[in-house]
C-alpha cells in the first residue's frame, strides 16, 4: 500500500483517538480507534490504531504555528525517506488545525524503554542485540547524510526515538527537528557516540544520580577518544556476555564521536565500516567455536 493522504481526520469515541474519513481518491479505508492509546510524545501524541486491520501509530500534532511547522518538517522529510531502519510513513493528514501521521507500528517500544527499563522491558538486552541496535541506527543516519539530496540531517537522536520493531530491528523516528546542511551532520554523530555509550553502559544519557550527563560522568575514560579496557564501563547487568574486544572497538568510536572537535568526528559512513566489520569479526569468530565444539562431539 502506498502512502495514503487523508481530507479529513476526525476525534472519534468521545477522546482524543483519530478516525479518518475517505481519502483523495474517494476510496473508503478504516482508521478504527483502540481504547488504552495514551502513549505520548514530545512534539505531538501518539495513538495506537488499527488501519486496514494492522496496528498503526497515529500521531498527532495540535493545533499551534510552532507544532504545524514541526510537523510540516516531519512530513516533508518522510515524505522523501525510503530506509529498512527508518520508520515508514503510512499515511497522513495536513490540515491548519490538526497534523496527522500513521506510522508503522513497533511492536517492542523504544530502546529506552528496553534499555533503562519503565516500558515493555523484559530482562536485560543482550550485548549482541545493542550492537544490532547501533548498526541500524548507524545505517540510518548514514542514509540520511549521504544518500539524501539535501542532506538530511535528524537533529534529535536519543534513545526514545529509536523504535524497536516484532523482530527487534531498530527504526529511527521523530523528524520533527530534521534539517539540511553538512555542516550540522556532525551534531548526529556525537549524538549517536551518546547513544553508544548508553548501549555500552546501561546508563541514561541523563545520569538522575549523579546531576550530570553520561558524557560528564565518563568524560576521565574517554579523554582523548582511547577509553582502553572498557571491562569497567560495560552494563553490569551483562555479566560476561558479551565480547570483549568489541566491546573495546564500540567504546574507542563512543568517544570518536563524542570528541570536542567536530571535524575530528568520524563520519557516520565510518561508523558504519568500523561497526558492520566487527559484527562480522565475531560472527565468523563464532561460527568457528561452533564447529570445533561440533568437531568434538
Amino acid at each position: 500500500m502506498g502512502i495514503q493522504r487523508y481530507k479529513l481526520f476526525l476525534c472519534g469515541c468521545g477522546v482524543n483517538a483519530a478516525a479518518a474519513a475517505r481519502d483523495l481518491d474517494g476510496d473508503d479505508d478504516d482508521l478504527d480507534c483502540c481504547s488504552g492509546a495514551d502513549a505520548f510524545g514530545e512534539k505531538g501524541t501518539v495513538y495506537l490504531a488499527r488501519l486496514s486491520g494492522a496496528l498503526a501509530a497515529v500521531k498527532v500534532h495540535r493545533s499551534s504555528e510552532r507544532l504545524h511547522r514541526v510537523f510540516r518538517q516531519e512530513l516533508d522529510t518522510l515524505l522523501r525517506v525510503r530506509h529498512p531502519h527508518i520508520v515508514r510513513l503510512l499515511a497522513f493528514c495536513d490540515q491548519q488545525e490538526e497534523g496527522v501521521l500513521v506510522l508503522e507500528f513497533a511492536a517492542n517500544g523504544n530502546l529506552h524503554e528496553r534499555l533503562h527499563g519503565g516500558g515493555k522491558s523484559s530482562g536485560t538486552l543482550p550485548w549482541a542485540r545493542r550492537v544490532c541496535v547501533a548498526l541500524h541506527v548507524a545505517r540510518a543516519l548514514a542514509h540520511l547524510h549521504d544518500a539524501c539530496e539535501p542532506q538530511v540531517v535528524h537533529g534529535d537522536v536519543k534513545a526514545s526515538n529509536v523504535l524497536l520493531d516484532a523482530s527487534m530491528r531498530a527504526k529511527l523516528c521523530d523528524f520533527g527537528s530534521a534539517r539540511a546542511g553538512f555542516s550540522a551532520a556532525k551534531s548526529d554523530v556525537y549524538s549517536f557516540g551518546v547513544l553508544l555509550l548508553e548501549l555500552l553502559t546501561g546508563m541514561e544519557a541523563f545520569c538522575a544520580g549523579e546531576g550530570r550527563l553520561l558524557t560528564a560522568v565518563l568524560a576521565p575514560r574517554l579523554k582523548g577518544g582511547n577509553p582502553g579496557d572498557a571491562r569497567g564501563l560495560v552494563d553490569d547487568r551483562l555479566g560476561t556476555a558479551y565480547d570483549a574486544a568489541e566491546a573495546d572497538a564500540v567504546a574507542a568510536l563512543a568517544a570518536a564521536c563524542v570528541g570536542e572537535n567536530p571535524s575530528l568526528r568520524p563520519s557516520m559512513a565510518d561508523v558504519v565500516r568500523t561497526l558492520g566489520a566487527e559484527c562480522a569479526r565475531v560472527h565468523l569468530r563464532r561460527r568457528g567455536e561452533i564447529k570445533r565444539t561440533q568437531g568434538k562431539l
